[in-house]
């Protein structure tokens, strides 16, 4: 959960610092919007190195999680609370509302290589440790 501090009619301020409470340095930041296929399935992929923050500032949406034993399902719709996606960890984003707003913070920048895009390839991975 980040801190939030309310500035009354005048907003809410949510603040992020690297070690605190995001556990990694922020080298990437992105964001998806516009999710007008509410049938969407978004991520479908894990990595092997990437660690990820990801929220939902507006809207809400549906973060799947999957170690390669246990699978959760978790409604994203608190604009100040994150999940930490570690490495290996295979997730799905759907049921996005229409006016669904995702943010994401990863520790390192855009690479293939790390990317693990087939679910039968993450479970071979994951044997290998």
């Amino acid at each position: 959960m980040l801190p939030s501090v309310s500035d009354g009619i005048d907003g809410t301020l949510v603040v992020a610092e690297c070690f605190k409470n995001i556990p990694f340095i922020i080298k990437r930041i992105y964001y998806i919007y516009d999710l007008e296929n509410r049938q969407a399935v978004r991520g479908k992929h894990a990595h092997r190195n990437l660690e990820q923050v990801i929220f939902c500032i507006n809207g809400s949406f549906v973060l799947g999680v999957d170690d390669g034993t246990n699978k959760e399902n978790i409604l994203m719709n608190q604009r100040n609370q994150g999940i930490y996606l570690g490495t290996k960890v295979w997730h799905t984003m759907a049921d996005f509302s229409p006016d669904c707003l995702m943010l994401v913070l990863a520790s390192d920048t855009f690479n293939e290589s790390d990317y693990i895009r087939n679910y039968n390839e993450f479970i071979d991975y994951l044997k290998s440790f």
